[in-house]
């Protein structure tokens, strides 16, 4: 089993920033098979991909958030962190943290992803 914890949600004024923590633990769990990804969803719309990276360091990023977020590895926390700058009301939405195996690639769709958070929630407001 993989478990996953998010924390660092908030809310925010139009321009600021926040930091997400994703804390993965389990028997099941192997930095070096597994991906971390971050998505999100706004109320009304799907599931989307926001960042991921593998344990290579290789890390791919959402066009709309290219540039103002950045996922990394914290290895002293032993947490993948969101950190989210110039933010915009749009990035409103509760964010999870999910992890997938089988060789650890990042994958935008969600069905690839089989195990997930409960989710933090985080509100823009301008």
């Amino acid at each position: 089993q993989v478990h996953l914890v998010e924390s660092g949600g908030g809310l925010v004024q139009a321009g600021g920033s926040l930091r997400l923590s994703c804390a993965p633990s389990g028997s099941g769990f192997d930095k070096s098979n597994h991906a971390i990804a971050w998505f999100r969803q706004a109320p009304g719309k799907e599931r989307e991909f926001v960042a991921g990276i593998r344990w290579t360091g290789y890390r791919y990023y959402a066009d709309s958030v290219k540039g103002r977020f950045t996922i990394s590895r914290n290895n002293a926390e032993n947490t993948i962190d969101l950190q989210m700058n110039s933010l915009e009301p749009e990035d409103t939405a509760v964010y999870y943290c999910s992890a997938r195996g089988q060789g650890g690639a990042v994958l935008v769709d969600s069905a690839s992803y089989g195990y997930w958070g409960q989710g933090t929630r985080v509100t823009v407001v301008s």
